[in-house]
């Protein structure tokens, strides 16, 4: 017996999100913890629930998240992306919708890394004229 599954990665910073997406009740499980638990914040929840709120699938699939890297907007964020393309795997008539929502679209910003002769990536030392 095989289990009816969909499956989407979703990055954005350093964070990588696998998200299975299966028939059922609405559970929301992020590394093993509920999503209550792993976002107490509200905002970060309502951020990985757009694309099914958007979509009006609130309800029917249970979410196994497997998450690591960045911080919790970050992993938000990728789990975001990570449900959209699970969505868009289960139905293909999605993709306008959650394009136009910008649900489908990587946000390439990185860090900026560090340059040698300066504090950070842009920040230089302290310039002293004596």
């Amino acid at each position: 017996m095989s289990i009816d599954q969909h499956y989407g990665t979703g990055r954005r910073k350093t964070s990588i999100a696998r998200v299975f997406m299966r028939p059922g009740t609405g559970k929301v499980t992020v590394n093993g913890r509920d999503i209550e638990n792993y976002f107490p914040n509200a905002v970060l929840r309502m951020v990985v629930n757009q694309p099914l709120t958007l979509s009006e699938m609130n309800g029917k699939f249970d979410l196994l998240v497997s998450v690591t890297g960045g911080g919790p907007a970050g992993q938000a964020s990728a789990i975001r992306m990570g449900l959209s393309r699970a969505l868009l795997a289960y139905n293909e008539q999605l993709k306008a919708l959650l394009r136009r929502a910008g649900l489908l679209t990587r946000d390439p910003r990185m860090k900026e890394r560090k340059k040698p002769g300066q504090m950070g990536a842009r920040r230089r030392f302290q310039f002293s004229k004596r």
